[in-house]
């Protein structure tokens, strides 16, 4: 079985030379070890030492030098704007303080749709639309243990 050797990130490569592509969602994205079938017939390991945050876009090098094209599958979502940027900062404060996976869009903020979230962001004031797009959220910082009491 063809094995995975590395990742070329997005946008540091030319994806129209891709020999296959993977759709994943956004729990998919992010592994250590799985076999994966890619649209036209391409199997494969990913076996990393520790998990990989996978983005839409990126490459995965196989060890016969073919590179699968990562593709993120739609995902519902909804867009955030707020009306100032202290807005956006109060806003994304209250996602994190939930430990939402968010991802920013220019100066939007995507979250998975949740209609409790959903609520409270409409009446902090934000404006919210709804879509389907491939989720790449941002990858959680390093941190400790800690304790919310």
């Amino acid at each position: 079985m063809l094995r995975v050797t590395g990742i070329k990130a997005r946008g540091e490569w030319d994806a129209t030379g891709a020999s296959d592509r993977v759709v994943l969602d956004a729990g998919d994205r992010q592994r250590r070890r799985i076999v994966l079938k890619a649209d036209k017939g391409t199997e494969f390991l990913l076996d990393f030492a520790r998990p990989e945050s996978l983005r839409d876009g990126d490459g995965l090098v196989l060890d016969d030098g073919a590179v699968v094209l990562v593709a993120g599958e739609a995902e519902k979502l909804v867009e955030i704007a707020a009306g100032s940027a202290l807005d956006a900062v109060r806003l994304a404060w209250h996602l994190g303080n939930r430990h939402t996976d968010v991802q920013i869009a220019g100066d939007k903020i995507r979250i998975r749709r949740d209609h409790v979230l959903e609520e409270m962001l409409g009446g902090l004031g934000a404006a919210l639309t709804p879509l389907e797009a491939p989720f790449d959220p941002e990858t959680a910082a390093p941190h400790g243990h800690h304790d919310h009491g």
